[in-house]
């Protein structure tokens, strides 16, 4: 299974349809809320939540969404990344709620040579999240390093550091 892509390997104008999607699950939420000192009771109190807010439950807290869309995106995207350079934009632009599933498409909007370094390139990409139903959830646009193939062929090839598998 091919993780990440070399410069030559990117379109601009071609889209990858991440898969596996990702049901979000209640416990994933608090757990990443609590991890990130997110308290916010629109995340954490489903009372909180039914009695004080529009959508009358939890919310999934929007990091998590960007999170999970952007690691959908690594082994197409940045699986072979030398650095993820720039997020230009994020928006939120619906709520999702625990048990929605989500799934993930990228759009490469552009790529160009690197200017000091002839072995890499940058990979301008927009990632867009939707919901089982559709639903468009999250948008982000960002700047991703990404090798040639003459840089992976210098250190070593497809899978670099991966030891030689042992007959027997």
């Amino acid at each position: 299974m091919q993780f990440g892509r070399y410069y030559e390997e990117f379109e601009v104008g071609a889209i990858y349809k991440h898969w596996p999607g990702k049901t979000v699950t209640e416990y994933d939420d608090h757990l990443f809320c609590l991890l990130t000192m997110n308290h916010h009771p629109l995340h954490m109190d489903a009372n909180y939540a039914e009695k004080t807010t529009d959508f009358g439950r939890n919310v999934v807290v929007g990091n998590y969404i960007y999170s999970l869309l952007l690691g959908m995106s690594v082994p197409d995207v940045s699986g072979k990344a030398i650095a993820n350079l720039e997020i230009e934009s994020l928006r939120h632009v619906a709520p999702t709620f625990h048990g929605d599933t989500l799934y993930g498409q990228t759009l490469v909007l552009d790529k160009w040579e690197s200017k000091s370094k002839d072995d890499r390139g940058v990979v301008y990409v927009e990632t867009k999240g939707y919901k089982q139903d559709g639903t468009l959830v999250c948008v982000f646009k960002r700047k991703v390093m990404v090798p040639k193939e003459s840089y992976g062929d210098k250190r070593g090839g497809e899978q670099p550091g991966r030891p030689e598998l042992i007959e027997g």
